[in-house]
């Protein structure tokens, strides 16, 4: 069960979300997903894991113009809207379960509806590891992440492996600065 900022929030994500698929504003969907990963880390709930990696992958779809692609994209469309204006109202709500089900629905929905089905699973794959190793970076273990997404924890490590480190500036601690510290540690 979410708590009721946590559902005032993913309703707002939802309700921008919307508005970016009209639009066609990748970045924004971009935005929003990890807006929603960035909250989903507290509760770990599958719903807004779920609903980050959609938003995420319809990102890359308008981003990449692929929804030109799909046949039918108008009618995948209005099914998707339709499909989180039910989550919105079930969060409203606080109808957490119904709120999982349309985001779960709306996930096959862009699944099964499309001509392009292995390059949108394979999207949707990639999203996947992609918030996958987003939670990961905010501490949730890779077995929590791998089991919340549905995915293996060699498919997070093998993908977190090829990400560069980044290389964060180290402070130069001198040699009078370490003896101090090991004093107070000592005393």
């Amino acid at each position: 069960m979410l708590p009721k900022e946590e559902c005032e929030h993913a309703s707002s994500v939802l309700t921008e979300t919307i508005k970016a698929i009209k639009s066609k504003d990748s970045i924004k969907l971009k935005s929003l997903s990890n807006q929603t990963i960035h909250s989903s880390c507290t509760y770990q709930d599958s719903g807004t894991i779920t609903l980050a990696v959609l938003v995420y992958a319809l990102s890359k779809l308008i981003e990449r113009s692929d929804y030109k692609k799909i046949s039918l994209w108008n009618k995948i469309e209005k099914k998707l809207i339709s499909l989180f204006e039910l989550a919105i109202l079930a969060l409203n709500k606080n109808n957490h379960e119904a709120f999982e089900k349309h985001i779960i629905n709306a996930r096959k929905s862009l699944e099964i509806s499309s001509n392009l089905k292995p390059y949108i699973e394979e999207v949707l794959k990639k999203s996947s590891i992609n918030k996958a190793s987003k939670l990961y970076e905010h501490g949730i273990s890779s077995g929590r992440t791998a089991k919340l997404l549905g995915l293996s924890q060699w498919e997070i490590l093998e993908y977190i492996g090829s990400k560069p480190i980044e290389k964060k500036a180290k402070e130069k601690i001198t040699i009078e600065k370490r003896t101090e510290t090991a004093m107070q540690f000592f005393s």
